[in-house]
């Protein structure tokens, strides 16, 4: 029987055509942790398969780099392959990506790695950490003066140990000029669908998310004690389809009447199957998805408060502003003053 996909809403047109391939380098080491290798890695092969069903080829070439090439265990046990070690020619790289995990304690003591990584970020045009791969290159002294973050377990560690290194805990994923650093493990996709998006576009960015079931791409200043993501658990059928609709349809008529009738369901019978699929009811759920949508507006736009409440669905800037302070406990104007300032910094570094 032919496989049957069903299709996404992205097309050729909204994909960003690469001027060449972009080759990403992840540096792995003994028991590195396995997602902080595996999951930015994924991200970008994703978007290099979705991008070639239209045709456009050559997004991303992905590389795990390590002292040997060959068999490199994780600090979970899997063993992953390497297939560039330190010799080999680092103007084939473009953007490198410094993992954590425990084997960082040893790699941090290690010489030739630190030496090998001191090289690497003078050639690369784009150099991330995921988690407490800060570490490295706080180490080296790459992060001095830099906005970073890493995991919310290790960032007063990281604080002490490296005091030039300006450290914003709180956050999912930053940049400064040509530096990225992520928070723990899972926000090294984040990171990478981040970059995705700067590289080809936020629609491919989402489309990526979509096909690896990442509910929403998280904005980088979101905090890591926020509201989690809701998730998408449950039946996967109608409720499941009409989460996805309401993330991507945020300033629609989204009353319990509304998604009721689009689910083909009774409002009683909807509000109760939403509630048990997803553990919130439908307004709620509502709530959550316009504040990650304001979030980003803020984080990435100089827009009026009340131009960003209007964007994300909300029917006042009062009615956003309460929601901010409830969830969040900062209001809007706060919350940019305080997320924004890395991005201003990463644009003109």
């Amino acid at each position: 029987m032919k496989e049957i996909r069903k299709p996404h809403s992205l097309t050729r047109e909204m994909i960003r055509a690469p001027r060449k391939r972009r080759t990403v380098w992840v540096l792995g080491y003994e028991n590195a942790n396995l997602l902080d290798m595996s999951g930015p890695f994924q991200v970008f092969s994703a978007a290099e398969h979705l991008a070639a069903e239209f045709g456009i080829e050559d997004l991303y070439r992905v590389e795990l780099v390590a002292k040997a090439k060959g068999p490199l265990p994780s600090d979970q046990g899997l063993t992953l392959q390497a297939t560039k070690d330190f010799a080999s020619d680092l103007s084939e790289m473009d953007s490198l990506i410094v993992c954590g995990g425990a084997g960082r304690r040893k790699a941090l003591r290690d010489p030739d790695i630190l030496a090998w990584l001191k090289r690497a970020i003078e050639a690369a045009g784009r150099v991330g950490s995921v988690c407490t791969g800060a570490y490295l290159l706080a180490e080296i002294g790459a992060l001095e003066g830099r906005i970073t973050t890493t995991h919310w377990r290790w960032a007063e560690d990281l604080q002490q140990r490296y005091p030039d290194i300006t450290l914003e805990p709180d956050a999912i994923f930053m940049r400064h000029g040509k530096f990225w650093s992520s928070a723990g493990v899972s926000a090294g996709m984040d990171m990478a669908l981040a970059m995705v998006e700067l590289d080809h576009g936020p629609e491919l960015a989402l489309a990526v998310a979509r096909e690896l079931v990442l509910f929403l791409k998280r904005p980088g200043g979101q905090s890591q004690f926020s509201t989690p993501q809701q998730p998408q658990t449950g039946s996967g059928g109608r409720i499941h389809e009409v989460q996805r609709w309401i993330a991507e349809n945020v300033t629609e008529d989204l009353s319990v009447d509304s998604l009721a009738a689009r689910a083909g369901m009774s409002p009683r019978n909807f509000a109760r199957a939403f509630a048990r699929d997803s553990g919130e009811t439908p307004a709620r759920f509502v709530e959550s998805v316009r504040l990650e949508a304001a979030r980003r507006r803020l984080e990435q736009s100089g827009d009026p408060v009340e131009r960003v409440a209007a964007a994300a669905g909300f029917s006042s800037a009062e009615i956003m502003r309460r929601a901010f302070l409830r969830k969040l406990g900062v209001s809007p104007n706060h919350y940019r003053t305080r997320f924004r300032s890395a991005g201003k910094l990463a644009e003109t570094a």
